[in-house]
């Protein structure tokens, strides 16, 4: 009788894990992004492709395995945060490994760490908002053997005094829960393609999200323009609509001649589809 738990466990650390990596390859391969390594090319990067970026993804399931089931109908408290935390970034060293040292999920990690920590604790079930939620008690609880050393984020957050993907996180990903996913399911409800559904869902997090990515390679002059850009998108009606697509095309220009890249609003755009899968019926392409 013992086993019934664990193997529902043990199935459900395995769909939630695959469920993420499925999502980070949907980001990755989501055409046009602005700025962004996307199925057309590398965008503003000059060492990241999106063969690696699929790398990378297929190298994080291990470590989304490991954090659900480690989860699985546990409470919120700091013996999983740290749990949480040391898988995190043992999974963090396999992502490095697998790409020659090149960072393209860190961010990732965390919030989609935390979201499928957080499915897990409710035994593969719950709200988009309930998931929201306990990630964020995850977030807020302390984590002792966290690397003191600033990353680039982080350095961009003290330096501009903005909010990071640590304050995304512990307020239950507010740009997620209020732009992305209503977004996501307008855009749908107004006989958009899925593409350009996750595209306009990308464009909502990029109106108002400080990006620490962008902020570290082009500054606030970069954040302005992605928000600008972005909220020029929506206004002429999204990515369905040809004054849209002209709008995302100009903003994907301005965003290559900066040298900018909104990572963060792309690691929000899969955690996004992530929680949109585990909660609603999938939509394929």
């Amino acid at each position: 009788m013992k086993l019934l738990p664990q193997i529902a466990a043990e199935g459900g650390a395995f769909r939630l894990a695959h469920t993420a990596t499925e999502c980070l390859i949907d980001e990755a391969r989501l055409s046009p992004k602005p700025g962004l390594v996307d199925s057309r090319g590398n965008g503003a990067h000059h060492d990241l492709t999106l063969e690696l970026m699929e790398r990378s993804a297929h190298s994080l399931t291990p470590t989304f395995q490991a954090l659900a089931q480690q989860s699985w109908l546990q409470p919120a408290n700091v013996a999983l945060r740290q749990t949480i935390g040391r898988l995190g970034r043992e999974g963090e060293q396999q992502m490095m490994a697998a790409t020659d040292g090149v960072n393209t999920h860190r961010g990732a990690i965390w919030a989609l760490g935390l979201l499928v920590s957080a499915v897990a604790m409710c035994g593969g079930e719950g709200s988009a908002q309930a998931i929201a939620n306990i990630a964020a008690q995850l977030a807020t609880l302390p984590d002792d053997a966290a690397p003191k050393v600033f990353s680039k984020g982080l350095r961009a957050t003290h330096r501009y005094r903005v909010p990071g993907a640590r304050e995304e996180a512990q307020q239950a990903f507010p740009h997620i829960m209020r732009l992305a996913l209503p977004q996501l399911h307008l855009s749908r409800q107004r006989g958009s393609s899925e593409t350009h559904a996750r595209l306009d869902a990308l464009m909502a997090i990029m109106t108002s999200l400080s990006d620490t990515c962008v902020l570290s390679r082009a500054g606030l002059e970069g954040l302005e323009t992605m928000r600008h850009g972005a909220r020029a998108v929506l206004r002429a009606g999204g990515v369905a609509h040809p004054d849209g697509q002209q709008r995302l095309a100009e903003l994907d220009r301005q965003m290559l001649a900066l040298n900018a890249s909104p990572g963060g609003a792309a690691d929000l755009l899969a955690a996004t589809l992530f929680l949109d899968r585990i909660t609603t019926p999938y939509l394929a392409n």
